[in-house]
């Protein structure tokens, strides 16, 4: 062939190849993303037409979900089925109509409407997505995950007493127990809180009334020995397995009439007529739908969101950076105490920001937020870069500790908070919920010990918590364990208990992380821990009785404490840390539950400064130190 008609064949393969790339798709004009508009049309059950059309946005991407204002329900029947474990919560088979798996730059408007959840959902799952926004909702469930009695009478000489209980909460009582019966749910009196109606938050001194000592153990004559099976490899005693071992129901109820109930044999003291007793069953049956949940998302913003309810927390993040909630507000709805039955928000192993602004966190039964990384603890040693961990709480359980690259810190508390060696990970191999196998770009090091526990020194972000309310909540207001830059600016805070607690917790939830370079300023702090724990107002405290610096660099100033009782500030286990110019007052709204002996207690610290403060309490000392440290003086 001549070399003119060999060019001519090229050239109409060439032609004849593109053509049919063309018409493959090789070469097809990138599909736009739409946005997307729902109207009230749907409302009685808006479950599988939004649900439809997410999981189409493969073949047709979605830039934005809009819905028509108004109250939309949504029922799991038709919802997307998931098996998720989830940290701090149950790990669960759960339905949701808001599968974001894998999604980009979506922006979800609900335009002022309500969206009513009905049983065990999850309103929004979001995972491995990037830049997603949420604005302008709220969410509330139907039936709530908790129920709420009034106490109407009591007997202190039978040490009984009855509770009037609303058609809101439907119950049934079944051998001497009573059982409250939700959507596809049920629950006992575990976990059991006294409020207070007309402050509408929890009661003063609930602990001397609450929690109900629901059981009792059984005695060794009866057979049982609690843990007497001889286990190979370590227990988790609080597992939901081992906890129900060796004990069975204290208390017992009897119906007096319809909507109210008796119950006998309380251990603590009887609560006080008028309080308001709520409950949402067994620690470990009980977080189960947490309203929005994210793994591996980098960029989430929610803006004008209200949480009115969830059975569990608000907002559970887990491996994601970058998240920001403005004006998110956790609040109770339709006159009940509680909003969300545990943490309003609760951040784990989660990287760049995280910023919660503006924001309201109320009536939830636990804290408002918590920031930690997860320790692991080696129980193998598998060569020369690989090791077997163990995830050690069982509500933690299939949680990854990092991935490739990220910078592990290899820790032995008993001889310091801090990591003695540190590698990047190579790769992670999870082979059930809490075996995993993690190999390493570098050499283990040589003094590593099975026993020794592991953390993710990349799984931490820089945190702002400025301009909230947090109040009239179960437990404490931020838990805060990052070594990054944290600011705590202009909030309000009145919690029953710390309003913040500076943790490193190593033996029952497994959070890992030591609080540094944290800043506190221009806080009011009202009658916190006023639920009858002998606590710091704010604290820094380890769970271990060694004497090593775990906190480092902390400010605490411009700030009001007004405070029923004397003691307002522990401080252990710190160095470099300055008070000053706060104000600390009496605010005799109670009476004092513990009338310690001083306002500021400091120990295992170094580097402590008080300069520029103002104190108007009645402790008979305002600081006192351990004996063997330098004598520190209030300014």
């Amino acid at each position: 062939m001549s070399p003119k008609k060999i060019n001519s064949a090229i050239i109409l393969m060439s032609l004849g190849l593109s053509l049919f790339l063309l018409n493959t798709g090789c070469f097809a004009k990138k599909i736009k993303a739409e946005s997307v508009f729902f109207n009230n049309s749907i409302k009685e059950d808006a479950t599988s037409a939004v649900l439809h059309r997410i999981l189409d946005a493969g073949d047709k991407p979605i830039s934005e979900i809009k819905f028509e204002k108004g109250t939309y329900h949504f029922y799991p029947d038709k919802g997307l089925e998931q098996f998720c474990y989830i940290s701090n919560h149950n790990d669960v088979v759960i339905k949701t109509a808001f599968p974001i798996f894998n999604m980009k730059n979506l922006v979800i408007d609900g335009q002022g409407s309500t969206f009513i959840f009905h049983g065990k959902m999850i309103p929004f799952l979001i995972d491995m997505s990037q830049n997603i926004t949420l604005k302008n909702l709220n969410i509330d469930w139907e039936i709530p995950f908790h129920s709420e009695g009034l106490v109407v009478s009591s007997d202190l000489k039978n040490r009984t007493f009855d509770l009037k209980i609303s058609d809101a909460y439907p119950y049934e009582i079944r051998n001497e127990q009573l059982y409250f019966i939700k959507e596809s749910y049920e629950h006992n009196l575990g976990q059991a809180i006294l409020y207070d109606p007309e402050r509408k938050a929890i009661a003063y001194d609930t602990e001397s009334y609450t929690p109900l000592t629901l059981y009792h153990h059984l005695p060794k004559s009866e057979g049982v020995v609690k843990n007497s099976t001889n286990y190979k490899y370590k227990l988790d005693p609080i597992a939901p397995s081992q906890r129900v071992i060796g004990r069975e129901f204290r208390l017992s109820v009897k119906e007096i009439e319809p909507g109210l109930i008796r119950i006998f044999n309380h251990g603590k003291k009887i609560p006080p007529v008028g309080k308001i007793l709520v409950c949402k069953g067994e620690q470990h049956l009980n977080r189960l739908a947490p309203a929005i949940r994210l793994t591996g998302t980098y960029g989430f913003k929610a803006t004008n969101v209200n949480i009115h309810h969830a059975g569990g927390m608000g907002v559970i993040a887990e491996n994601s950076a970058d998240l920001i909630l403005d004006n998110v507000n956790v609040t109770p709805s339709h006159g009940r105490m509680v909003s969300t039955t545990a943490d309003a928000t609760h951040f784990v192993g989660c990287r760049g920001k995280v910023e919660l602004k503006n924001c309201t966190f109320n009536n939830q039964l636990d804290d408002a937020t918590n920031v930690h990384g997860t320790y692991q603890e080696v129980i193998d040693l598998l060569g020369e870069n690989t090791i077997g961990v163990r995830m050690g709480h069982f509500q933690q359980q299939g949680f990854v500790i990092g991935k490739t690259n990220d910078t592990i810190g290899f820790v032995r508390l008993s001889k310091s908070f801090f990591p003695y060696d540190k590698l990047t990970i190579k790769s992670t191999k999870r082979f059930n919920s809490r075996y995993q196998i993690i190999t390493f770009n570098e050499a283990l090091p040589k003094n590593l010990e099975p026993g020794d526990l592991i953390e993710n020194l990349s799984g931490y972000p820089e945190v702002l918590v400025e301009n909230c309310n947090i109040s009239r909540n179960r437990a404490r207001g931020l838990l805060l364990s990052s070594p990054k830059e944290t600011i705590i600016r202009n909030n309000f805070f009145s919690t029953e208990m710390e309003a913040l607690l500076i943790p490193v917790e190593s033996g029952h939830w497994y959070e890992s992380g030591n609080g540094s370079n944290i800043t506190v300023e221009n806080n009011v702090f009202q009658d916190c821990n006023h639920s009858g724990y002998d606590r710091g107002v704010i604290r820094f405290v380890t769970d271990d009785d060694n004497e090593n610096i775990a906190f480092n660099n902390i400010k605490i100033k411009g700030n009001t404490f007004n405070h029923f009782d004397n003691l307002v500030l522990e401080i252990a286990n710190t160095n470099n840390l300055e008070f000053s110019n706060n104000t600390i007052s009496l605010s005799k709204t109670f009476p004092k539950l513990f009338n310690q002996d001083c306002a500021i207690m400091v120990k295992s610290s170094k580097n402590i400064e008080f300069k520029n403060n103002t104190y108007k309490g009645e402790a008979p000392l305002i600081l006192e130190t351990e004996k063997d440290m330098p004598k520190l003086t209030f300014n």
